[in-house]
């Protein structure tokens, strides 16, 4: 058994939040660089050539990269060798949160009753915060500043088996498609498909982490991916909405098994300020 203090695990989370808000991730920025090179449209490429000058500014003058520093999502993968001392885990990463989001000058989103009075908390908690349970005697650690914007164009559908392989992709590109210039493309497609709903909307949300164009490892969901990755760029939608071939950069699709009665489908987009960092403890 290995103790980590409470106190590590809320310097961690402050640390990570502020970085994740100022630096864009090199595969993030490597991906930009190239759909400049191969976008057709010049005012589009223009938008990119603006996007790629932000986050120079940004890693520069210490100002986030977007006003929207998001909602704080945390991820724990949490060795099962780990005692954590000094207070609870939960407490902790929100501690993080708030000292991060104090320390950095980040923008403050969260308010407390969703659809009444929304009175801000004053400190982005409560971050949202996921755990899962693995060997070792370790805890990792990712923070995932999540914009409004694409957020808000999640979509859920609750597929049945006989829409197959082609309403995956009539519903992906559909659901990009229906949300336009809001998510601030071009963006990061995380798709998931199987096991239940709100499993299915976690692998859509875990696949935005995936290295940038990495294709998934089984050369049947690759394919898919290419599929929908083409469709979408087909859209015109391109840069801000502005036009060009350029809407997505990627797109991430993540499976689990699922009920023979059932398939349900989800698609969580990122914007191009694609931003989340991580850590092991």
């Amino acid at each position: 058994m290995r103790d980590i203090d409470c106190k590590q695990i809320t310097e961690t989370i402050s640390k990570l939040f502020q970085e994740a808000c100022l630096y864009l991730p090199e595969d993030v920025l490597a991906t930009i660089k190239r759909a400049r090179e191969s976008e057709q449209s010049p005012v589009a490429r223009d938008i990119l050539d603006r996007i790629l000058e932000n986050t120079e500014i940004a890693a520069e003058e210490k100002t986030p990269l977007c006003q929207d520093t998001g909602t704080a999502v945390v991820l724990l993968e949490l060795g099962q060798e780990v005692h954590i001392t000094g207070g609870d885990l939960y407490s902790a990463v929100n501690e993080g949160v708030r000292q991060g989001y104090e320390e950095g000058y980040l923008r403050k989103s969260m308010v407390r009753q969703p659809y009444s009075a929304r009175v801000n908390t004053r400190d982005n908690t409560p971050a949202v915060i996921y755990t899962d349970i693995v060997p070792g005697d370790k805890l990792k650690v990712i923070a995932m500043p999540k914009g409004g914007g694409a957020e808000n164009m999640t979509r859920l559908a609750m597929l049945s088996p006989a829409h197959g392989r082609q309403g995956i992709i009539d519903f992906v590109v559909n659901a990009v498609n229906e949300a336009g210039s809001n998510p601030c493309p071009p963006v990061i497609v995380g798709v998931g498909i199987g096991g239940t709903a709100e499993q299915t909307l976690m692998l859509a949300k875990k696949a935005l982490l995936r290295e940038v164009g990495k294709p998934n490892p089984e050369a049947e969901f690759a394919e898919l991916e290419k599929e929908i990755f083409k469709r979408i760029n087909n859209l015109g939608i391109g840069p801000m909405g502005y036009g060009g071939n350029t809407t997505a950069l990627a797109v991430h699709v993540e499976v689990s098994p699922s009920h023979i009665a059932s398939m349900p489908a989800a698609v969580n987009l990122q914007c191009h300020s694609a931003r989340h960092k991580e850590a092991i403890i």
